[in-house]
C-alpha cells in the first residue's frame, strides 16, 4: 500500500510485542476506524481487512447510488455518474463498494496512524503485564539479573519483562552480577504514571513458605499446614506447622531424611537457620517449642497482656536468647507472647560459668576475667574490688557493676 510500509511496521511492532494474532488484528481495525471517524465523521459504511501475515491492510467504502445532484453526503452516498465509472451496470439504489488507498490520506494522517499504532500497542503490553503479574503476587518467580543498582536490581523474566528486586526486599549476604539467575516472591505490582512496576521479595515470609510447597509434597498437597513463618531474612526463621492426619510427622517431612529436603532452601536463603516446630493452641508447649533449643524449667504466662515470664536453669537462658537474641525475638513473634526470660535460682546449685552472663556482661569484660582466671560468678565474688581493678583493665566503676551483677544471681 502506498505511502506506509504495513509489512515493514508488522515485523517490527512483532519483534519487540508479544501480541497473539487476533489482538493484532483488533488493535490495527480500532486505529484505522479512529482515523476514518476523525477524516469522514464515521465508520458504519467501511469494512476493514487486515492480513498480518503478509502485511496487508484493506479498507472498503460502501455507498448507495443516487441521482446525479442529490446526493446529500459524499461519504455515504454516491451520484449516478460516478459510479457508472466504477461499473457500467450499476444502478441507483445500489450499494457500490470501492477500496480506500492510502494514498487518499495526507502524510500527516498516515504518520498519525503509525504513532496510534505504537500507543495502542505499548498500552495493551503494559495493561497485559500489570493483569499478569498481579495473578501472580505471593508466587515464585525466576529471572535473569539484567542490572544492579546501589538501590535495587534489575530482573528480566523469561519473556523479558522488567522486574525490580529493592535492597529491602534482598537477603543481606545477597549479591549479584549481571547474567545471575535469581528466585524471588512477587510482592506487590502497582501502576505509575500508567507503567506496571513489579516487585520482588527475598525477605518475606511468603517466600519461605512458597520454598516450603516447592521442596516439601505433603506442604503443596495439604497434608501439612503451615500455621506461621518469622524470619530475620539470612540469620534466623521459625516456622509452625501442623498436620491433621495423625500418620505423618509434620517436622520430620519438612526437614527431610537427615535433612535433605531443608538444605536446599537454607542454600537458597544464604544459609539461614530455620528451626521447624510443631504447632499447638498450648500457649505453654507452644513457647517451650519456640525457645527451642533450651530447656525450660517453669513458665508463667498472663494471656490479658500477652506476656510470658520464663525460668531456666543459669547454662540455659543464653541459648533461650540466642546469637544476636534472634530466638528469642523470633519466638515472640511466632507465638505472639512478649517473653522475659528469667535465671531458675531455686536450680542453682553452687556456682554459674561466668560465660551465661554474656547477656548482661560485655564480652570483653568476660575474657579480660577469665585472663586471671576467673571462669566463674564465685571467683569474681572471691577477690576484692580493689584487687580486680589491680589486676585487670577494667575501671572500678566496671567492676562494680559486674558485680551488682553477679551477686545478683545469688540473692
Amino acid at each position: 500500500m502506498e505511502n506506509i510500509n504495513l509489512v515493514e511496521s508488522f515485523s517490527e511492532f512483532k519483534e519487540f510485542k508479544n501480541i497473539d494474532r487476533e489482538t493484532m488484528m483488533r488493535i490495527l481495525e480500532d486505529v484505522f476506524r479512529s482515523m476514518l471517524i476523525k477524516k469522514y465523521g464515521q465508520d458504519d459504511n467501511y469494512d476493514i481487512i487486515v492480513n498480518i501475515d503478509k502485511g496487508d491492510l484493506e479498507i472498503w467504502r460502501n455507498r448507495i447510488i443516487v441521482e446525479d445532484g442529490m446526493s446529500e453526503d459524499d461519504n455515504l452516498e454516491i451520484e449516478y455518474s460516478e459510479a457508472i465509472k466504477i461499473e457500467p451496470d450499476f444502478e441507483i439504489g445500489e450499494e457500490v463498494t470501492e477500496e480506500i488507498k492510502m494514498k487518499d490520506f495526507g502524510r500527516r494522517e498516515i504518520l498519525a496512524i503509525r504513532q496510534n499504532l505504537i500507543s495502542k500497542i505499548q498500552e495493551y503490553e503494559k495493561n497485559n503485564v500489570y493483569k499478569k503479574y498481579s495473578e501472580k503476587v505471593g508466587e515464585i518467580v525466576t529471572g535473569e539479573v539484567y542490572q544492579v543498582w546501589k538501590k535495587e536490581v534489575m530482573v528480566l523474566d523469561d519473556e523479558g519483562i522488567e522486574l525490580l528486586l529493592p535492597k529491602s526486599e534482598q537477603i543481606p549476604s545477597d549479591f549479584y552480577r549481571k547474567g545471575d539467575a535469581i528466585r524471588a516472591v512477587v510482592l506487590q505490582v502497582e501502576l505509575r504514571n500508567n507503567t506496571p512496576h513489579i516487585i520482588l521479595s527475598r525477605t518475606s515470609p511468603v517466600f519461605l513458605e512458597r520454598l516450603f510447597e516447592a521442596e516439601v509434597p505433603e506442604v503443596y498437597d495439604g497434608l501439612i499446614t503451615i500455621k506461621n513463618i518469622v524470619r530475620v531474612p539470612g540469620e534466623k526463621a521459625k516456622i509452625a506447622v501442623e498436620s491433621y492426619d495423625d500418620r505423618i510427622d509434620p517436622v520430620g517431612a519438612c526437614v527431610g531424611m537427615k535433612g535433605s529436603r531443608i538444605h536446599g532452601i537454607v542454600r537458597e536463603l544464604r544459609n539461614e537457620n530455620i528451626d521447624v516446630i510443631n504447632f499447638t493452641t498450648n500457649p505453654e508447649l507452644y513457647i517451650t517449642r519456640a525457645l527451642n533449643p533450651a530447656k525450660i524449667s517453669s513458665i508463667k504466662i498472663d494471656d490479658e497482656t500477652k506476656r510470658a515470664d520464663v525460668f531456666m536453669k543459669p547454662d540455659q537462658v543464653s541459648l533461650a536468647i540466642g546469637k544476636g537474641g534472634y530466638n528469642i525475638k523470633l519466638a515472640g513473634k511466632l507465638t505472639g507472647y512478649e517473653i522475659d526470660v528469667y535465671r531458675d535460682t531455686d536450680s542453682y546449685v553452687e556456682d554459674v560459668d561466668l560465660q551465661e552472663f554474656a547477656d548482661e556482661i560485655d564480652q570483653w569484660i568476660i575474657d579480660e576475667l577469665k585472663n586471671i582466671g576467673c571462669d566463674t560468678a564465685r571467683s569474681v565474688l572471691d577477690i576484692s574490688v580493689k584487687e580486680l581493678v589491680k589486676r585487670t583493665d577494667l575501671e572500678e566503676e566496671t567492676i562494680n557493676e559486674v558485680v551488682r551483677i553477679l551477686k545478683s544471681e545469688f540473692e
